[in-house]
């Protein structure tokens, strides 16, 4: 069933091809995957298509990508994960080794923690903060409510409503997943461990899936791609819910973002500088796969802890310094329309990353994109410089729509003294015990600053726009939804079951018409 799966969806992108010029070189090339780099994915198609280049590309998920990729039904894929994280795969063989493959980099991007609450007076909270420990505590379950003592104390002693909180989760095999548990399983083993061994979850690999275990949290509700979690966390059917996701669908769908505590102590949402900032610790094996472990440790004050590098997977010739590569493309046009557009990507298409959520690759890895091309083609591979390649990286610019916005409780007192705030521990957590009420033996003084903070906390969660200069970059493409179950049974409804039928009825017309002749 998941074979045919596969193939109706390769049937559906042939499907979805603009026609393209007279003369035009390459073949038509089809790709899917990654929902996480999606966003991106659209505009890099969108702009190959008006020069011509036959691409397509279809967010079903990374693993769903790799597994199509290793079975020969697309020519790339799209993903966050690698074919070790397949199951089965942890040890020997990996589902891309009959075919061969290399990592390509494409993009940088982040995973924001999106929220839908609002405080006691009912305003809508949209400065939320939390700490990376208490991000780990709810995404396994210890902390379910939104009253819990560790959330006020990372809100410098705010008190939220008793509300059960909702973790939604991606449904299926992501790679979203497996980032995000990547980063808990690292800030917080503590927490983590005893998790995975509770709920029976693989340890010698990232986890990138959740169906089996939906009770990893006193209240779960699964989701089955990027676009659906971010419309589902902005509207009221969201309500008190919290989700992990790829920061260009905060953007698209209006939902919050929250204020993420980095080792530094800083508090920082997932932008283009935040982003670049923490990868400069991020680590490539030799196979240009990512380790990530440093990014989530880093100490510069600018990191956002929850990023990471997307790649393309592709097919390449043999070379000493990939063994993974096994040969090149069968056929030419495959390789040369792939060819020309990962060329457009590693220069022109990082232009817009910052505006739409994402951050554009450093100069040596717009480098390897192209060592990628001649490792895929068999040639030298051309040197990139800010002459010939518009990456904004190579003129010391991250692109416009890069810069975030100040921290919103910067300047907020505490309501609950020094404690409220937090204090960051080794692990990059905030201590839980921070949140007690303000005493009763307070001084007058006190007392006026407190109500002077809450004033001000309600000006900054209810409509003060002295902090939103700098809101996200409107995106106004339309955006990728991953395809439902019913667009497959439609599909079959008016293809393949008319071809099924349609035997049968040519046979008896033709009977019939013969009976008529003789008769005649």
């Amino acid at each position: 069933m998941k074979r045919a799966a596969l193939v109706i969806v390769l049937v559906l992108l042939s499907l979805n091809v603009a026609a393209s010029p007279t003369g035009a070189a390459g073949s038509r090339v089809n790709g899917s995957g990654s929902t996480y780099v999606a966003l991106a994915m659209q505009q890099w198609v969108a702009d190959a298509q008006t020069q011509g280049l036959q691409v397509n590309y279809l967010p079903t998920g990374s693993p769903d990508g790799l597994t199509s990729f290793g079975s020969g039904l697309i020519d790339f894929a799209g993903t966050e994960a690698e074919f070790s994280a397949l199951a089965g795969s942890s040890s020997g063989g990996t589902a891309g080794d009959g075919r061969g493959y290399q990592y390509v980099p494409d993009v940088a991007g982040a995973i924001a923690v999106m929220y839908n609450v609002d405080d006691k007076s009912g305003r809508k909270v949209d400065y939320l903060h939390l700490s990376m420990r208490t991000v780990a505590r709810i995404f396994t379950g210890e902390i379910s409510r939104w009253s819990d003592p560790a959330i006020s104390a990372d809100n410098k002693g705010l008190e939220l409503p008793d509300q059960p909180i909702t973790v939604v989760y991606r449904g299926g095999q992501s790679g979203t997943t497996a980032l995000f548990y990547d980063f808990v399983a690292n800030v917080a083993p503590d927490v983590y461990n005893p998790w995975v061994r509770r709920n029976s979850l693989p340890t010698d690999v990232r986890i990138i899936q959740l169906d089996t275990v939906p009770g990893f949290a006193p209240k779960t509700y699964a989701l089955s791609g990027s676009d659906q979690i971010a419309q589902f966390v902005a509207n009221d059917s969201g309500k008190w819910s919290i989700a992990y996701d790829e920061f260009g669908y905060a953007k698209v769908y209006n939902a919050p973002a929250a204020w993420i505590q980095n080792v530094s102590g800083n508090w920082v949402q997932p932008y283009a500088q935040n982003i670049s900032a923490a990868l400069e610790t991020a680590t490539l094996r030799p196979d240009l796969s990512q380790e990530l472990s440093g990014v989530y440790s880093s100490a510069n004050p600018e990191a956002y802890p929850i990023s990471a590098y997307s790649y393309m997977v592709t097919m390449c010739a043999r070379a000493g310094d990939r063994p993974t590569c096994k040969g090149p493309y069968p056929n030419a046009g495959t390789a040369e329309t792939l060819s020309t557009w990962l060329r457009y990507i590693a220069c022109e298409g990082q232009v817009n990353m910052a505006r739409i959520g994402y951050s554009p690759l450093p100069p040596n890895l717009s480098q390897e994109i192209a060592n990628s091309i001649a490792r895929m083609r068999g040639t030298p591979p051309e040197a990139l410089n800010a002459d010939n390649c518009a990456n904004p990286r190579f003129r010391g610019s991250l692109g416009a729509g890069a810069a975030s916005p100040v921290d919103p409780l910067a300047n907020v007192p505490s309501l609950g003294g020094p404690a409220a705030a937090g204090n960051v521990t080794e692990g990059g957590g905030a201590t839980s015990d921070g949140a007690a009420a303000a005493s009763d033996a307070e001084t007058a003084s006190e007392q006026a600053s407190r109500s002077a903070a809450v004033g001000q906390r309600r000006a900054v969660g209810g409509g003060s726009k002295t902090w939103r200069a700098s809101d996200p970059v409107a995106y106004t493409r339309p955006t990728i939804s991953t395809p439902a179950p019913w667009a497959f049974v439609a599909f079959v409804a008016l293809v393949v079951v008319p071809l099924v039928f349609a035997g049968p009825i040519l046979r008896r017309r033709r009977r019939s018409d013969g009976g008529s002749d003789q008769a005649a």
